[in-house]
């Protein structure tokens, strides 16, 4: 009795399977011969109908009246696939239908059937089976009923098929059955699913030949190979044979999720895809279902809410009998993704504050462009005496004052403004707004908080800086213009005495404008070797007759447009652009040139010396000397050939360096001159250490000769002397200054009393004219 109970049961399942769901079947009817009464349009409403079935005796019985009237029955679901046999077959009875299929399952001879239910803890437990499992296994059903399948049927090589009946999905495999007396049947099993689930039938078919043994064989070690490769690949894989629901994830699967693969076949695996993503993912598998190849990035979630970075690849497949599925692989790219991330924040900030470079403040800018009537605001602050806190207190401070700045610069803007490092101790501020009075507040704001104290190494500092405004305008159509403009407007502020806020001055952007293109053009005329020498030679008077004793060298540059450029202006733009270096380089070569030549084509009436003049800047250079020497060897001139001039105020800059430069330049044989001398502040102890041949009397203290003021240049001159060194008159230009220095003992004159500066054409004939000397005016 309780063999038939649970035999009917288990169609009561597989009815259910079908859509169809038994209520109150007698114990004593045997389950393959139940009929259904219902009407013609079963499974439109869900009602109930009564039933009748075949006794064990072969009598009918029918569901009996209740005292409700409505008596055991038969439930009919909303749907059910007889439906669809009905509109196909006009006139058969829907019972006779499916009393004749539910007899030929149970009755079939050549098929086993058995349906169990998978425990996750054990074995697979035998709930049902028809009259061909027990003529198969030579067991009655009732002794099957409730025992583990694996005591009867197994997989290939005696593996439980436990693990087949995890993947929703029908499955056919190799395998076994053991029989009553212990005998191995080689088999094929085939298990497919409840819609829900829960139960699964199994079908067994004995192997009848060795060559369906062999091929069936074969086919299960591909099987197996495959389940084991994707099983153990590193490469997280899943795989659908129909539709969205997995059949199959392997342990790297598993393992980036943090789940067992129960909780991902199925549509289990949508559950921990990122919610951003899941109508991406969705999309691209209806694709790939149609046949396309796909590849993504979406994002998955693991069991601890950790985001996951995947690039996922999608392959269509088709499995015959089942339909179009899909394999996937994933690969995590969470770490290459931080690193790369990493990697662009470290390119696109700057390493000590944090804040963004150069790059990222030209996108901002160009976006924020993007936009004609979008408001902009660009201030370029510098910090005031930076370099004093570096020299003093050593640039870990300078650093930890730059840190603390761009803090409270982080602090003062609002919403959607950028600060970012521009170099050194520079910043710029970009607002977004058009309106110059906000702009300012904003700009007035950051001086009140840079200005508050901070403490390095135990002193206390109050920062400074100066601060350039700029609203973007019509002339502004890329990043480089409102940057270069907000620059200008702090430069203005710094000229105008630092700490301060300077908005755009347009005349003064007309006149850095013009600077800049002249810069370009002297780069230009660097480059192309435009810059002219003229000569203006040094006159020695001992006698009678004046001596031709040196010339120097004076660089010119006549501008194809604006015409001759004076040198004080592009000399200062060359030192002001970084172009000094090249410019001085380049006189020195022609200078060195030109006396070469002179030699050759003059004979002895060439000038002993050439005198070149040598800037500021070239001073703190340690490549002079070596340019120097290299200069002279390629020239083929001797080093006492060559005095190189540098101006008092230039040579007190740095000292130091300069001592050093020139002791090495004499050391070679190179002769030194201190131009304009008596209009610095240099030290006269510190003179005499300084290797120097000839101090040059400033030309102001010679045009004060004739009025009487004859003081200083006599003090300047009887310093030389007392010193040994030589020394020069420059500015020259009266006979009455020429007696004058005659009689306080300076023999080398040099002025416009004597020669004007010459070109080389003119230079060379007033040599071979005898070097004659305009004794200019008498009073």
């Amino acid at each position: 009795m309780a063999d038939d109970r649970q035999r009917s049961d288990l169609l009561a399942e597989r009815v259910a399977a079908a859509g169809w769901t038994f209520v109150g079947v007698p114990e004593d009817l045997s389950p393959s011969d139940l009929s259904w009464d219902g009407p013609r349009s079963m499974g439109i409403d869900g009602g109930a109908y009564p039933w009748s079935g075949l006794t064990s005796n072969g009598g009918v019985r029918r569901s009996p009246p209740t005292t409700d009237g409505s008596g055991a029955r038969m439930t009919a679901s909303a749907t059910s696939p007889v439906d669809d046999a009905r509109s196909r077959t006009s006139g058969r009875e829907p019972r006779g239908v499916v009393a004749a299929v539910f007899h030929a399952a149970a009755a079939e001879p050549d098929v086993a059937l058995l349906v169990v239910e998978p425990d996750k803890a054990k074995e697979p437990i035998i709930l049902w089976t028809n009259p061909r499992t027990s003529e198969l296994l030579g067991v009655a059903s009732s002794d099957l009923v409730g025992e583990p399948l694996a005591q009867f049927v197994k997989g290939p090589d005696g593996v439980s098929l436990s693990t087949m009946l995890r993947r929703e999905r029908r499955m056919t495999t190799s395998g076994t059955a053991r029989t009553a007396v212990g005998e191995t049947v080689a088999c094929r099993v085939s298990a497919t699913p409840a819609p829900d689930g829960r139960l699964w039938t199994l079908q067994v078919h004995h192997a009848h030949s060795d060559l369906e043994l062999a091929l069936r064989a074969s086919a299960d070690a591909h099987e197996y190979r495959f389940k084991v490769l994707a099983e153990r690949s590193p490469v997280p894989t899943m795989m659908s044979e129909q539709g969205m629901r997995l059949g199959h994830a392997n342990d790297a699967l598993c393992a980036l999720l943090g789940v067992t693969a129960d909780k991902l076949v199925g549509t289990g695996w949508l559950d921990h895809a990122h919610r951003d993503d899941l109508e991406r993912i969705t999309q691209t598998v209806v694709a790939v279902l149609a046949g396309q190849e796909r590849e993504i990035q979406a994002r998955f979630v693991d069991a601890d809410r950790r985001i996951h970075y995947t690039d996922m690849r999608f392959t269509p497949l088709h499995t015959p009998g089942a339909g179009d599925g899909f394999m996937a692989t994933l690969e995590d790219v969470t770490e290459r993704r931080a690193f790369e991330e990493q990697l662009n924040f470290q390119a696109t900030h700057d390493s000590l504050t944090g804040l963004p470079r150069r790059s990222k403040l030209w996108d901002h800018i160009t976006a924020a462009m993007a936009d004609p009537a979008a408001g902009l605001a660009c201030m370029f602050l510098d910090l005031d005496n930076f370099k004093m806190v570096n020299d003093t207190l050593g640039h870990k401070a300078g650093d930890a004052l730059l840190v603390e700045i761009a803090h409270r610069l982080t602090g003062s803007l609002r919403p959607g403004d950028l600060v970012a490092r521009f170099g050194g101790d520079e910043f710029v501020v970009v607002c977004g707004t058009g309106s110059l009075d906000a702009a300012l507040e904003v700009a007035d704001r950051i001086m009140r908080v840079l200005s508050d104290p901070v403490v390095l190494d135990g002193v206390e500092i109050h920062p400074r800086g100066s601060i350039g405004v700029v609203l973007r305008g019509p002339d502004h159509h890329t990043a480089d213009d409102l940057i270069r403009d907000c620059d200008i407007a702090m430069y203005q502020a710094k000229s105008r005495g630092k700490g301060r806020i300077m908005v755009l001055d347009e005349g003064a952007r007309n006149a850095v404008r013009e600077s800049l293109t002249l810069v370009s053009d002297l780069r230009q005329a660097i480059d192309e070797r435009q810059i002219t020498l003229c000569y203006q030679p040094i006159m020695r008077y001992e006698g009678s007759t004046p001596v031709l004793a040196s010339v120097e060298a004076l660089a010119r540059w006549h501008h194809p447009e604006r015409g001759p450029i004076p040198a004080d202006v592009f000399v200062r733009l060359a030192e002001e652009h970084g172009l000094v270096h090249d410019l001085g380089e380049l006189v020195l070569d022609r200078a060195c040139e030109a006396l070469a030549e002179w030699q050759h084509v003059l004979g002895p009436l060439a000038p002993p010396r050439m005198n070149v003049n040598l800037s500021a800047l070239q001073m703190s250079d340690y490549l002079l000397v070596q340019t120097v020497k290299r200069t002279l060897r390629r020239r083929g001139l001797r080093p006492d050939q060559l005095c190189l001039e540098i101006t008092e105020s230039a040579l007190m800059k740095d000292p130091d360096a300069a001592s050093t430069i020139l002791t090495q330049l004499r050391e070679h044989g190179v002769q030194v001159a201190i131009d304009d001398f008596g209009t610095g502040y240099s030290s006269l102890a510190y003179l005499r250490k300084l290797p120097v041949n000839y101090l040059k009397v400033d030309r102001s203290f010679v045009a004060e000769l004739q009025d009487g003021h004859t003081a200083v240049a006599m003090a300047v001159i009887s310093l030389a002397h007392s010193l040994g060194i030589g020394v020069v008159a420059e500015g020259v230009e009266t006979a009455s200054q020429m007696q004058i220095l005659e009689s306080m003992d300076c023999s080398l004159l040099q002025g416009f009393g004597l020669s004007q500066p010459l070109d080389e054409p003119d230079f060379v004939d007033w040599c071979r004219s005898g070097c004659p000397v305009w004794e200019g005016d008498t009073s």
